[in-house]
């Protein structure tokens, strides 16, 4: 019976990366393998191929035989292939690919420490102090190393022992007919040893809660979403492991008066009909704390911007500045007297197309279409 290819097993082309064909690889060998369909024989089967095409593959010498002979470069022991040896080397394969997913993480390791969690705090800043920066003081409660057993989890005095199920690997190896598993010891949660004496402050953990202060420098410039890495300073790790790091998540509250995008400013500034129709000049507070004067020249329409250079926001870790630009809208009169009523119907009556240039354009145009529409 002939053999399936081994490309065609892994699901790639024979162009592929060595990346490509590892990830093809390891998503196949999750799908099928046997502690996920225990009993199919189906999925041994499939799993068994999946394991020999990688194994062939991903040796550069085995791949260049493969490509020139297919599977007659390892007929007759060519390259070693097959016997004994394919369950121990595909075991330290598995190693490598699923070394955290199948059994636990890895690097439980003999003295049992691990790597400490990573925190999380969010942290909300004004406008005002993303333009200059601050340097903020933290208090949160987190895992520290126990001062009692100097993060052993032992009671001082004693010392963990090794696990004699796992010999102080943390992980026991199973022989499933022609596959050997590995799996975190059951015994000691894959530490590697056992402690018979706990320390009791920690309770064994080797790590106990305190209440931490921290000083973070938020730099000028910092915008909404950015995080900050404090390395080192997450939870203890246990038994003496590393500790993870501090994530700080900075966001900005909502201005008053300022929208921000990027390093640039907005800011809408209302203007009466009057500002807008003969010109004038407006004062307007910028986010140094100083003010700006905008010149509005004669006929400004709602809507129109103004650009102030260089009066927004510190590009981060930058010597750049943005912009504020400043957009006028028109203020419509409102509670009007009898005068100023007057007044306004005087001023109507004394208008034509060139005093209302655009409403009278936009109704001669539209006039003209529908006429149009209509003969046609």
């Amino acid at each position: 019976m002939s053999r399936r290819d081994f490309y065609e097993i892994l699901g790639v082309s024979k162009t592929c990366t060595e990346t490509e064909m590892k990830s093809a690889f390891r998503k196949a060998a999750m799908d099928c393998h046997p502690d996920r369909h225990p009993g199919n024989a189906d999925a041994e089967h499939k799993f068994k191929e999946l394991n020999e095409a990688y194994q062939t593959l991903s040796d550069a010498q085995k791949r260049a035989a493969y490509d020139r002979y297919g599977h007659a470069a390892f007929e007759h022991g060519g390259f070693g292939a097959g016997g004994d040896g394919f369950a121990a080397s595909m075991a330290d394969i598995f190693d490598d690919l699923f070394g955290d997913v199948m059994g636990g993480r890895r690097g439980g390791g003999r003295n049992g420490a691990g790597r400490g969690s990573d925190l999380r705090y969010n942290m909300e800043i004004t406008l005002e102090e993303a333009f200059v920066g601050k340097t903020a003081s933290l208090t949160l409660p987190t895992s520290i190393a126990c001062e009692a057993c100097a993060g052993s989890g032992a009671k001082a005095g004693a010392k963990p022992r090794m696990c004699s199920t796992c010999g102080g690997h943390g992980r026991v190896r199973a022989q499933q007919g022609f596959f050997a598993i590995e799996r975190t010891c059951p015994t000691c949660q894959g530490r590697g040893e056992i402690i018979d004496d706990p320390c009791q402050p920690c309770g064994g953990s080797g790590r106990v809660t305190r209440d931490r202060s921290l000083s973070v420098n938020i730099p000028p410039g910092v915008e909404d979403g950015t995080r900050i890495r404090l390395a080192g300073e997450g939870e203890a790790g246990t038994r003496g492991g590393p500790s993870g790091d501090l994530y700080i998540f900075v966001s900005t509250k909502p201005h008053p008066f300022f929208q921000r995008d990027g390093a640039d400013l907005f800011c809408r500034v209302p203007i009466s009909m009057v500002q807008a129709t003969l010109g004038g000049e407006v004062s307007v507070h910028t986010i140094d704390g100083g003010t700006a004067k905008v010149k509005i020249p004669e006929g400004a329409q709602s809507g129109k911007q103004f650009k102030l250079k260089h009066k927004g926001m510190p590009v981060l870790r930058s010597r750049d500045i943005g912009d504020l630009y400043i957009q006028v809208t028109v203020e419509t009169p409102q509670n009007l007297t009898k005068r100023q009523r007057e007044l306004l119907a005087e001023f109507e009556s004394l208008s034509s197309h060139k005093t209302h240039p655009e409403s009278a354009g936009f109704f001669a145009k539209m006039k003209d279409f529908f006429e149009n529409l209509s003969s046609q």
